[in-house]
């Protein structure tokens, strides 16, 4: 298994644990760095620290004193940990860097890196990317948001095989060196302001994809996004876009029913299983890159007419008595919700709620051409609501709890409706992650 050599940092502070800062002290403990950790749990709760401080490794849990960072040249900070936290500030006060785990993994890779990122679209992209490059016969990894630490997947990567990586702007924000040979912005829309505070600052961090990159490198673009054209001419890569309006005919478009790569017809639109226009931004980047791998053709048609998602974007769930239910739990934000909602011509019975970030819901009310009924749950409940009522959208009715949203959007369905959960917001207000809430809502579909 992989170690850090020539590592440039003699003492490292790795804030904050689960599993990126977990996998970062282990990776510094077997190659030898110096370190100590700091995380907010308690130790007597806390069995990772538990099991660092049984190997001699100092650490300092249930506050986070300043005298964490003394002696301290480098900062691994969980993705999650916003930059206004008091250790952050302070460790910028005296300008010692800051980086996540993704940035380590950069000094174990040996091959060619594949990074995505982009506000919507990511894991479905990510993983069909994977899928297109595993069925091309080059044993590729999968690492990043996704769910599976990039340390971890680089410490087991094998000189020249591809690492395909999903980047969120939380990961991209703290890197110092990290680039891809092939980098991805799907797309860029208002998300995270709780963290980032304002767009610049969102979309900077997006943007450090290129930040590294050289002309021995490629950045896949959305060329549909005037903003994002113009921000992608300072990155030093060579640039490849896609579009999926038909207007921008330059590398991958879409022009009424067929997909192309530089005006070969790679495959029909009929023949794609993954559902929704919205998804043919994803499809456009899995052959993007599957192209610069010389995949042939057949192999890529013979992906995209078997590839039907991701769990929770925009999962087919049941059919039950005649009305067709999708989970899209991954849809933490209101963009996510109106392509959701696009996806689909038959009238729609929309459940969704959650955390309230401070957004208004009149983008989405205003989007409610094929939804008959929206059941709002949860914090933001109150707020789709009142959105409505300014919309003079009168078909919204609130409920508590998701379980309380499942039954009464069955309730109120009819025969040939699509039953969809897409809830256009974060789910911390009552679940851990958007995953627990997409299971419980599977459990619930499958009691009624």
């Amino acid at each position: 298994m992989k170690t850090l050599d020539n590592f440039p940092y003699e003492k490292v502070l790795v804030l904050g644990l689960a599993r990126s800062g977990e996998a970062a002290a282990q990776l510094l403990y077997d190659s030898n760095v110096s370190f100590r950790i700091n995380d907010l749990t308690p130790i007597e709760n806390n069995e990772v620290a538990q099991r660092f401080d049984q190997l001699g490794i100092e650490v300092v849990t249930g506050s986070h004193p300043q005298s964490v960072l003394d002696d301290v040249d480098l900062v691994v900070k969980n993705p999650g940990i916003p930059y206004s936290h008091e250790i952050v500030e302070e460790a910028l006060n005296r300008d010692i860097p800051i980086i996540t785990e993704v940035e380590l993994s950069f000094y174990l890779i040996d091959g060619p890196i594949i990074a995505i990122t982009g506000s919507n679209g990511k894991t479905t992209t990510t993983t069909l990317t994977y899928e297109l490059l595993r069925a091309g016969g080059l044993n590729p990894l999968i690492a990043g948001n996704i769910g599976k630490v990039a340390t971890n997947v680089a410490r087991e990567q094998k000189e020249g095989q591809p690492v395909v990586m999903e980047l969120s702007s939380f990961q991209l924000k703290a890197i110092e060196k990290f680039k891809p040979d092939i980098g991805v912005l799907i797309n860029i829309t208002e998300a995270h302001l709780d963290y980032h505070k304002t767009m610049d600052d969102y979309v900077g961090s997006k943007l450090n994809i290129t930040k590294y990159q050289n002309e021995n490198d490629m950045l896949i673009y959305n060329a549909d996004d005037e903003w994002l054209v113009n921000k992608v001419q300072d990155s030093k890569a060579n640039l490849l876009p896609f579009s999926v309006s038909g207007k921008n005919k330059d590398g991958l478009y879409v022009d009424h029913q067929q997909v192309y790569h530089n005006d070969e017809l790679i495959v029909h639109r009929d023949e794609i299983a993954l559902p929704g226009d919205h998804n043919l931004e994803n499809i456009l980047v899995g052959i993007a890159i599957a192209k610069q791998f010389n995949i042939p053709n057949n192999t890529i048609q013979s992906v995209l007419k078997t590839f039907t998602g991701v769990k929770h974007r925009l999962q087919y769930v049941n059919k039950i008595h005649d009305r067709f239910v999708y989970n899209d739990s991954k849809a933490t934000n209101i963009s996510a919700t109106l392509k959701a909602i696009q996806a689909f011509k038959q009238p729609i019975i929309l459940i969704a709620g959650g955390l309230d970030r401070g957004n208004e819901f009149d983008e989405l009310i205003q989007a409610f051409e094929h939804v008959k009924t929206c059941i709002a749950y949860g914090q933001s409940a109150s707020k789709i609501k009142e959105a409505g009522e300014r919309n003079q959208y009168k078909s919204i009715q609130t409920v508590d709890s998701l379980e309380e949203a499942t039954i009464k959007a069955y309730e109120v369905s009819q025969e040939g409706d699509v039953i969809l959960f897409s809830p256009a917001c974060a789910s911390w207000d009552q679940f851990k992650s958007f995953e627990e809430r997409g299971d419980m809502f599977i459990q619930l579909v499958h009691k009624l």
